[in-house]
């Protein structure tokens, strides 16, 4: 099969990231080319993917079994990183994708893909959306969406609306990141009662209040304790409804676990790279009766496929993204750089070595 020259952004080895040159096929019958102009980077997986300290490096993954332990890790040099693209259409051999029109994907940071629809998902950037914000369309927009999705089938069942786990609830996010954001947003947007927001960080809680947001400091790991004085619904029963946890850390979900009220949800979406000592299972999970669900962007609840594809829950993003557009793009893109310089910044968020780590970065990609 015929290729075209790319570059792209790989990681050779732990701590180390690069552009080099790379393929991709030549557009066939029902394909077209899309020439990147903006691709988001996610400070959890890719950055994990630069430490080599997530656990496919660190313990091996069996996709048969779908297991960690009994297969070799996987290798350096990785490429692929990167799940927030958008991109122009350059060349089209389909009636799908015009030329000149905008689509988000998720390719990886790289100069241009071969796009064919009937086998990924690609989404059409409305003129009415600043393009920028197409970042969040493909793949990061939809990861949150599906996080409340679990929380409408854990209260509502299989046939639930987007809006089942939180419509009148009372929501506590755990993480003031991107992940966090957009799903406080997004809550807010279908009707909960109150969200709150906790983190550690001033910088972080202050971005969540400049988003209208009301922000719960959780540097000593005691958010749960306001969000319990916040929210009492009788004797025994204080707490928030449904938590969205949305950081990777092992503080974060204890810090989850205790804000619930009886019988309460948490639904995480957040990255583990290490173990969870800070959790402990005899306490407030299993005194209160507590459910944990997992919610990755691989697959939405049981029984609600059909219903949402990828394209329905990057519908729910677009309009979130058409109602706070332009407070996402002042308050969450902190950083806009060349591509060229993807790989010195990828370098520094995963060795540490920036004051004031970016919220969102986004490589912006030069004409031609």
């Amino acid at each position: 099969m015929p290729e075209r020259q790319v570059r792209s952004i790989a990681v050779s080895r732990p701590g180390r990231a690069m552009i080099i040159d790379d393929t991709e096929p030549e557009p066939g019958p029902g394909q077209a080319w899309v020439a990147t102009e903006w691709s988001g980077i996610s400070a959890g997986t890719e950055v994990a993917l630069v430490r080599g300290t997530d656990p496919q490096h660190q313990r091996g993954w069996d996709p048969d079994l779908r297991a960690f332990g009994i297969s070799p890790v996987d290798r350096y040099p990785k490429r692929g990183l990167g799940y927030m693209e958008v991109g122009r259409v350059t060349e089209s051999r389909t009636d799908v994708l015009a030329v000149g029109s905008l689509v988000a994907m998720a390719y990886g940071h790289r100069t241009g893909a071969c796009a064919d629809p009937t086998r990924t998902t690609v989404i059409p950037v409305p003129d009415d959306l600043d393009p920028l914000l197409g970042i969040y369309l493909a793949q990061m927009g939809p990861i949150c969406v599906n996080g409340l999705l679990h929380a409408a089938a854990a209260l509502g069942g299989p046939q639930a609306g987007i809006d089942a786990g939180v419509r009148a609830q009372h929501v506590l996010v755990v993480g003031a990141g991107v992940v966090g954001l957009l799903s406080a947003l997004l809550a807010v947007r279908h009707g909960a009662a109150e969200v709150c927001v906790a983190d550690s960080s001033a910088e972080r809680r202050a971005v969540a209040e400049a988003l209208g947001l009301v922000a719960v400091d959780d540097a000593d790991g005691r958010a749960w304790l306001a969000i319990k004085q916040r929210w009492r619904h009788g004797p025994g029963d204080a707490g928030a409804d449904v938590v969205l946890q949305c950081r990777g850390h092992d503080a974060a979900l204890a810090t989850a676990l205790k804000a619930l009220r009886p019988q309460g949800v948490v639904v995480d979406l957040g990255f583990y790279q290490a173990g969870a000592e800070a959790v402990r299972l005899g306490e407030e999970f299993h005194h209160n009766g507590l459910a944990l669900i997992c919610a990755q962007i691989g697959r939405v609840p049981r029984g609600m496929s059909a219903t949402w594809p990828r394209p329905a829950l990057a519908a729910v993003t677009l309009d979130l993204l058409r109602e706070r557009g332009e407070d996402i793009r002042t308050h969450l893109v902190t950083d806009v750089v060349p591509f060229e310089d993807g790989p010195r910044l990828l370098t520094d968020m995963a060795e540490r070595r920036l004051a004031s780590p970016p919220l969102q970065a986004v490589l912006h990609f030069p004409l031609g």
